[in-house]
């Protein structure tokens, strides 16, 4: 990660919706969880390029809310090394799984999870068109389904 530096959002932070906004479609939306999450942003030493949202849903569940990366600084290996951190924080904290949701309708993002080693596990049907008060479209498509896909913790004492 030479060259990034990567720190948690302090209480009282200003929130980067601009950055959060990159990923999620409303403001509203990114409310609903940002001020129970851990966010952490990646600077390249210039400007903040990326932001990544933790949430933990359980004892055992912490679930990647948000991440983005600006548009100029994608396909450079970023967003592998925010699901890299959010791999090592999930173990550091005994979590046993990390989740992901993304729409039915962003089959990049879902290559790029499954790329990273998460695997499907659930659909949330009409989430998109349940949970935002417009029509919200991606690659052409409306989006409506949520895919969730699920990495597995593997623990050193396993």
């Amino acid at each position: 990660m030479s060259g990034f530096i990567l720190n948690t959002m302090k209480a009282g932070s200003e929130i980067p919706y601009a950055l959060l906004l990159l990923a999620d479609e409303t403001i509203e939306a990114i409310e609903k969880y940002i001020f129970k999450s851990d966010v952490y942003i990646l600077n390249n030493g210039i400007q903040d390029i990326a932001v990544m949202a933790l949430y933990k849903n359980s004892l055992t569940e912490l679930e990647i809310k948000n991440m983005a990366v600006m548009e100029n600084f994608r396909s450079q290996g970023i967003g592998s090394i925010l699901i890299d951190k959010a791999k090592e924080i999930a173990a550091q904290h005994q979590f046993s799984s990390l989740l992901v949701g993304t729409s039915d309708t962003g089959l990049q993002q879902i290559r790029f999870y499954e790329k990273n080693g998460f695997v499907k596990k659930e659909i949330r049907k009409d989430f998109f068109t349940e949970n935002y008060p417009f029509p919200i479209f991606e690659n052409g498509m409306q989006m409506r389904d949520m895919i969730v896909l699920e990495f597995l913790i593997h623990h050193l004492s396993e």
